[in-house]
């Protein structure tokens, strides 16, 4: 179930609507101030995607976009002459920013992009995670490496060597070796 919030001062939100189920979301929650949104989001943070459409009962939107962009992916719908100045204050917060009117290829396209961008850096993050591990693990190992080096009086290559024999003649991996090494020597 996709889940998108619409926030509009707006009385009619039905073409947005109309336009996000065709999009395949099927729970939409409409608000009219940021207020409101803000409360939503923070109770429930997973929605798919959020519509802006400004200005709205208690503020103009930019600031609600930079808070919503941490969550989800966001469009903000705003007059023409307000584009450019959206455009600057949003940039860096990666709300796309349409200008009103909205026709409906051009809002079916930044959703499609907009959810699509939020999955691709979805993607990235196990990815990411992984890569933290890695780099983790290779300072424990550097600093058993080290702690050899100074106790032992071993060379960096015979430490790297001494480790990997280790971890093969115990049939663990290197990282395990080394924190036992420094469990063993930095007390």
């Amino acid at each position: 179930m996709k889940k998108a919030l619409i926030v509009s001062q707006a009385e009619n939100t039905a073409a947005e609507e109309k336009l996000l189920r065709a999009e395949g979301f099927t729970k939409i929650t409409v608000v009219s101030s940021g207020n409101e949104a803000r409360r939503i989001i923070a109770n429930d943070p997973d929605k798919e995607l959020i519509v802006v459409s400004s200005p709205l009962s208690d503020e103009y939107g930019c600031e609600l976009c930079i808070t919503a962009a941490e969550y989800s992916p966001v469009i903000l719908i705003c007059s023409g002459d307000m584009l450019s100045d959206a455009e600057e204050r949003l940039s860096e917060s990666g709300v796309c920013v349409l200008s009103r009117p909205v026709g409906r290829a051009e809002f079916g396209n930044a959703v499609r992009a907009a959810v699509s961008s939020q999955n691709s850096m979805a993607g990235h993050e196990p990815e990411s995670a992984e890569i933290l591990t890695k780099i983790e693990e290779m300072r424990v190992i550097s600093r058993a490496k080290c702690t050899l080096m100074q106790y032992l009086g071993f060379t960096e290559s015979q430490a790297h060597r001494y480790i990997e024999k280790q971890a093969m003649n115990s049939r663990t991996t290197r990282l395990a070796v080394a924190a036992k090494l420094l469990r063993d020597y930095e007390r």
